[in-house]
């Protein structure tokens, strides 16, 4: 994988095979890029990057200025392999090992954009947990976005707070906002 702009714009990451994950590809993430680009300055927001894996997308977000990186995942592997790669890039991120579903259920903290990219082969009862969770615990700031990846396959246009989606290949981006009705609450 590589990263795609910002400071570290070209640097290729190579994680070890071992690793139980799916990076999103470079095509997908820079259409992703180039839409939360024309919605937000990097270095005012807070990101929350879950089933974060290789933390591909917090490497992108810290190489474009964001200084407030969360990166959550249950697997130690994966988080032991963010830490090392954020302190050799000098990256401002922080990780949790933990199930998703569980800091989401405890987590207090507000974040601008939430990125969840859990597997693919996830039941789709499974993926509608994750904006269940997160506009149940207020966990986005106002004008915040949740965007969650998934296969082609899976449809979530049907959930509560769903706004559009965005397909890249076989790569698909749903992005979930708050209504008006929950900003007046």
């Amino acid at each position: 994988m590589r990263i795609v702009s910002g400071k570290y714009k070209g640097r290729r990451i190579s994680a070890p095979k071992k690793l139980p994950v799916r990076p999103t590809t470079d095509m997908a993430k820079e259409s992703l890029f180039n839409i939360i680009n024309n919605l937000y300055y990097f270095d005012d927001i807070s990101v929350l990057d879950l089933f974060s894996g290789t933390g591909n997308i917090s490497y992108e977000f810290a190489s474009r200025g964001t200084t407030q990186i969360t990166a959550v995942d249950e697997n130690y592997g994966c988080i032991k392999f963010i830490n090392e790669t954020a302190e050799s890039f000098e990256m401002p991120i922080s990780t949790i090992k933990s199930d998703v579903f569980k800091y989401l259920e405890r987590s207090q903290q507000q974040h601008t954009i939430i990125f969840a990219d859990p597997p693919y082969d996830f039941p789709t009862e499974e993926f509608a947990k994750i904006p269940e969770l997160v506009f149940q615990n207020t966990l986005l700031e106002p004008n915040g976005i949740l965007i969650v990846e998934h296969s082609k396959h899976t449809d979530l246009s049907h959930l509560d707070h769903y706004n559009n989606s965005r397909s890249y290949g076989g790569n698909m981006f749903s992005f979930f906002e708050a209504t008006a009705q929950d900003e007046e609450e």
